[in-house]
């Protein structure tokens, strides 16, 4: 005698999927039943469907969209894990990216409420940029930029990349002049980017491989009292502050994805061969999400911008030894390129150094 197979209902309450759910998942080849009835349409499950039922009602809860849901079904045990495992980091680097600007608008809104915004101190900055080809490339596709409202750092990469590094600059430079209010700096951030954007298509439209051409940029637009971060691509920027060295931007490459999501420890990332290969830049074809917060500035602090030239090969120790001696920022931005070449140069490297200074 066969195995008796179970109607949709009872099948429904061993697998926690509602007929409904079950019917649509059949329509979609995710979950058909083993048998129809070529009558009544009625359908029937084998026992043995239950436990598949069950993780695709799970990874429902877990909110994977059905189209990967069926990828990891079609998967064995140890590769369906994997999967979910790299599903679920993306979905908390998303909640993080949310949480941040949750937090960025509750900031704002409540900076623009008289009642429970305190005057902000006046503050100032003096900086310094610097940007060298290495020892190994032929030509610097870098640009470099710090002025009274703008510091920015972008790394261009194939056949347009330094015009393409030095459009996205360009396009910000506008915010010298136009200023940055306070209050709107959300807006302004997000404005930027396009600009930016745009700025680079049009500079690596007439190039011979243009889709292959593109820049990252990670930037600081200061409005006296805050630094508001625009970011995207693999340059960082970061804060020494009270002696300490924080990372404050997140690597938009493959490798910093294989970190978050487990497949590889931060060790093994340092000498990945593809550590470079970028998930978000600017480009034709490229994935231009930014990361954009507000960075509340004090006095005291020390900003650096860098390229990949110089993280890649001086190690986190380096820089903050560099950044927390005596000396101005012109002073930081030339030793610390002497560093990238002292490691062998192997890439353009550029330096934005800043210092927020107490108001006059």
């Amino acid at each position: 005698m066969g195995t008796e197979l179970l109607t949709i209902g009872a099948f429904a309450k061993a697998s926690r999927l509602s007929p409904k759910a079950l019917r649509l998942y059949d329509e979609l080849g995710l979950l058909p039943p083993a048998r129809v009835d070529p009558v009544t349409g009625y359908r029937r499950y084998a026992p043995e469907q239950v436990a598949r039922a069950r993780l695709v009602a799970w990874l429902r809860r877990l909110g994977m969209p059905l189209a990967h849901i069926r990828h990891v079904c079609s998967l064995d045990a140890g590769a369906a894990a994997g999967e979910i495992r790299a599903f679920w980091a993306r979905a908390e680097a998303d909640a993080a990216a949310r949480r941040d600007l949750a937090a960025f608008l509750v900031d704002h809104l409540t900076r623009r409420d008289p009642a429970m915004s305190p005057t902000a101190p006046s503050l100032s900055m003096r900086y310094a940029a610097a940007s060298d080809t290495g020892l190994v490339r032929e030509s610097n596709q870098d640009t470099a930029y710090a002025g009274s409202n703008l510091l920015a750092v972008a790394d261009g990469f194939g056949a347009g990349g330094a015009p393409a590094s030095a459009a996205a600059v360009a396009s910000l430079r506008r915010l010298e002049t136009d200023g940055v209010p306070a209050d709107g700096l959300l807006n302004v951030l997000a404005d930027a980017v396009e600009e930016a954007q745009r700025a680079v298509y049009e500079a690596v439209g007439t190039g011979s491989a243009p889709q292959d051409a593109g820049t990252t940029l990670t930037a600081m637009l200061w409005t006296g009292s805050q630094l508001g971060l625009v970011h995207v691509g693999d340059s960082r920027v970061y804060l020494l502050r009270d002696g300490e060295l924080f990372q404050i931007t997140h690597d938009h490459t493959v490798v910093q994805s294989m970190v978050d999501e487990g497949r590889i420890t931060p060790e093994e990332a340092a000498s990945h061969p593809q550590r470079s290969l970028l998930v978000r830049a600017l480009g034709r074809g490229a994935d231009a999400t930014a990361e954009m917060r507000l960075q509340d500035a004090r006095p005291g602090d020390r900003y650096l911008l860098c390229s990949d030239g110089l993280s890649t090969v001086v190690p986190g120790d380096g820089i903050r030894r560099v950044l927390a001696a005596p000396g101005e920022p012109g002073q930081a931005v030339r030793e610390l390129v002497a560093l990238a070449n002292g490691s062998g140069g192997p890439d353009n490297v550029s330096c934005v150094v800043a210092d927020v200074l107490p108001g006059v």
